[in-house]
């Protein structure tokens, strides 16, 4: 049997820590652009925007950390697919979903000696969530604020 077939565990770990690095700095690199992007339009914000200005960027903004996270999703699962792990890439990218999210349903599974790249794809996902849910809480943050000032400022007229 080949090597890519029947690793070692550290080797295994290695690589799968290795992708971790690689997806967790892409992460880095999406929220800061997408922050970048939030920010910019939110400069531009004042008392008079309406609602549904304020819902559409929230929206995009929303939208652009799901892509964020399905293009994770999938730096995941195309070498598993590569590699033959699994017979498809939708079952490649099924598996990735469901430890990404540790959903952990199991209807697809990696063979025995590539099974611990799971958890690590799981940890990914844990850091990566993480980080979204956190810059998201200051982006309502600001939400929060202009509707306390918008707030003041019906409640003073």
């Amino acid at each position: 049997m080949d090597e890519l077939s029947f690793p070692h565990p550290v080797l295994e770990l290695i690589l799968g820590t290795i992708v971790m690095i690689v997806i967790i700095f892409v992460h880095g690199l999406g929220l800061r652009t997408i922050n970048q992007k939030f920010s910019k339009a939110w400069v531009q914000v004042n008392d008079a925007t309406p609602h549904w200005r304020l819902n559409v960027l929230l929206a995009f903004t929303i939208a652009g950390f799901a892509a964020l996270h399905f293009t994770e999703t999938l730096l995941w699962a195309i070498p598993i697919y590569s590699m033959g792990l699994v017979p498809s890439m939708r079952d490649s990218y099924y598996y990735v979903l469901e430890s990404y999210t540790t959903l952990g349903e199991g209807a697809v599974s990696l063979p025995d000696r590539w099974r611990l790249i799971g958890p690590i794809i799981a940890m990914s996902g844990l850091f990566t969530f993480g980080w979204t849910v956190s810059v998201l809480v200051n982006i309502m943050t600001e939400f929060g604020k202009l509707d306390r000032l918008r707030a003041k400022r019906r409640r003073n007229v």
